[in-house]
């Protein structure tokens, strides 16, 4: 495979490891305010905090793409995968900022479960993206990428049945548009995983 003769010198594995441990990082932080039932000033900067960083991260691989003649797999794929891993980052701050913003609080069994499946999604995510370092790894990569898939179709039953249920027994309008909005973003953090698997996964047809 072309993977195989490239220079080992490139950092754009290391790079990808970085923001897909910042994601994970995000999802578990996420789930630990969504157990918690709150979002405090200290929560709410350790959530900007793994956001920036995600950030830069996401900056140094598109420099370092701008800088490198040889990349290890097409260019294209590396500067989507780069944004797309951003964008579940920046989701799950947005999920957490609008828990603050709209100061939501009380521990939510929907939101917990959101967060659990998040964080599942996300992890096999990192699996499957710290995966293109080794193509040997490739029947493990394709697992956790059915995984991710599987885990978009929960969420996609997740959020119609949640949004059912808050219709049903919410009375309060405002809250309704609260949570509705916070509902939607939490499956569409389950979307973006799903969207960086089919990146990889089109990065694994054009090595095969």
């Amino acid at each position: 495979m072309v993977l195989a003769f490239l220079p080992k010198s490139s950092n754009f594995f290391d790079l990808f490891d970085k923001q897909v441990d910042y994601a994970i990082e995000a999802a578990l932080h996420l789930k630990e305010i969504a157990a918690r039932g709150m979002v405090d000033e200290h929560a709410g900067q350790k959530m900007r905090d793994i956001e920036h960083a995600g950030d830069d991260v996401a900056h140094a691989i598109i420099d370092q793409l701008n800088k490198t003649f040889i990349t290890p797999f097409d260019r294209e794929d590396i500067h989507v995968l780069a944004k797309e891993l951003d964008d579940v980052i920046d989701m799950i701050h947005t999920i957490v900022n609008r828990l603050m913003v709209y100061k939501l609080t009380g521990v939510n069994k929907n939101l917990v479960e959101f967060a659990r499946v998040i964080e599942l999604s996300v992890r096999a995510v990192a699996h499957a993206v710290k995966g293109l370092r080794n193509l040997k790894n490739l029947k493990s990569i394709t697992e956790a990428c059915v995984e991710v898939n599987r885990l978009e179709n929960v969420g996609d039953s997740m959020r119609d049945k949640v949004l059912l249920e808050l219709f049903e027994t919410e009375k309060d309008p405002i809250g309704v548009i609260k949570w509705k909005e916070v509902y939607e973003d939490a499956e569409t953090v389950l979307d973006i995983c799903e969207d960086v698997v089919h990146v990889v996964q089109s990065i694994l047809v054009k090595q095969a």
